[in-house]
């Protein structure tokens, strides 16, 4: 399990390698948040490599959603699998998040 970040086009880029979980969501909110103390205000999390989201998972990305629009930035997601986006659907969140169904096309809408 682990974050990666990198830079596109002005866009903050994290990738999740694995389940994001009760025991890792800190790291990942923690990542997101210095690069927002930093002045970024475009972010993009790929769950290419991910095939499970926990409760706490799924609150730490409504937490930085919330924190993001508030320093008028923006959170996009990208490449959830077929579970991921039904429970996506499921919990309403597909309302709250931009999914977009690559990461090219998620970059290219901002």
């Amino acid at each position: 399990m682990s974050f990666r970040t990198s830079k596109q086009n002005g866009v903050v880029v994290v990738d999740v390698d694995g389940q994001l979980i009760v025991g890792n969501r800190q790291e990942l909110k923690q990542k997101v948040l210095d690069e927002l103390e930093g002045g970024e205000r475009k972010f993009l999390i790929d769950f290419t490599n991910t095939g499970y989201i926990d409760s706490s998972g799924l609150g730490v990305l409504v937490s930085l959603s919330k924190k993001i629009r508030e320093q008028s930035g923006e959170l996009r997601l990208a490449n959830l699998n077929e579970d991921l986006r039904t429970l996506f659907e499921l919990t309403k969140l597909d309302t709250l998040f931009n999914i977009a169904d690559s990461r090219d096309a998620a970059l290219s809408a901002f």
